[in-house]
């Protein structure tokens, strides 16, 4: 005898339930196993706390009210408490926000004393950040020219972004939250030049070829190349 496939699994964590349900099926199809599996008496309302359930929806998407009907499925008249939907459909702004991050921007031109600049994404600066000057972005900043301003990359919470400049002789680096100075009495210029926080989220400042070995990511378009 053929076992009937599942639409609705439930599963304990140590955090509560999760509630799988198929992604395949119709949303019907779904409400006809989901009311079945609640009405047994395990799930009825009983003391105590409220369990806390995530529902993971896969590639399923769901009006406002289908979810709102699911939430009220599952906790009316229960001790369950839906925390989050889970999905992997990606909304028209988190598509745009991830093609944005993925993106990287060139511009040419020179960012003077008191011009601020910010990108979403990586920039590729063909020219120079002056003293005074400020280049942001949420991704990586890489600068073909002089860098003595302030460059600030990840400024949205990338810890893993890099700051790379052909000149590197900023008065500060910011990555993420983490801030450097630097002193243009002291510090020297240098060339062709990277820096990006280790794991314990301080400054390495050191030549280029470097990020071969410490971020191999960057090379996210090599399969791209013709062989």
């Amino acid at each position: 005898m053929v076992q009937k496939k599942q639409n609705v699994t439930i599963k304990g964590t140590k955090d509560g339930l999760i509630f799988i349900l198929d992604d395949h099926c119709s949303y019907e199809s779904l409400l006809e196993e989901l009311n079945e599996k609640l009405s047994s008496k395990h799930y009825q309302q009983s003391e105590g706390p409220d369990v806390r359930v995530k529902v993971d929806i896969g590639y399923r998407y769901l009006q406002v009210h289908q979810q709102e009907e699911l939430e009220t499925m599952i906790s009316e008249g229960r001790n369950l408490a839906v925390d989050q939907f889970e999905s992997r459909v990606l909304s028209k702004e988190e598509s745009e926000k991830l093609r944005q991050e993925s993106q990287t921007v060139t511009l040419m031109r020179i960012i003077r004393s008191g011009q601020v600049l910010k990108v979403s994404g990586d920039v590729l600066l063909i020219g120079d950040v002056n003293p005074g000057g400020t280049l942001m972005a949420s991704g990586n900043i890489y600068v073909m020219g002089a860098l003595r301003g302030i460059a600030h990359a990840g400024c949205d919470g990338n810890h893993k972004a890099v700051v790379s400049a052909s000149l590197l002789a900023p008065s500060q680096l910011r990555i993420s939250d983490q801030i450097k100075h630097f002193d243009r009495d002291v510090d020297e210029e240098r060339i062709m030049t990277s820096a990006y926080l280790d794991e314990q989220y301080r400054f390495h400042i050191g030549k280029v070829q470097q990020l071969v070995h410490s971020h191999p990511e960057l090379s996210k378009n090599e399969a791209q190349l013709q062989r």
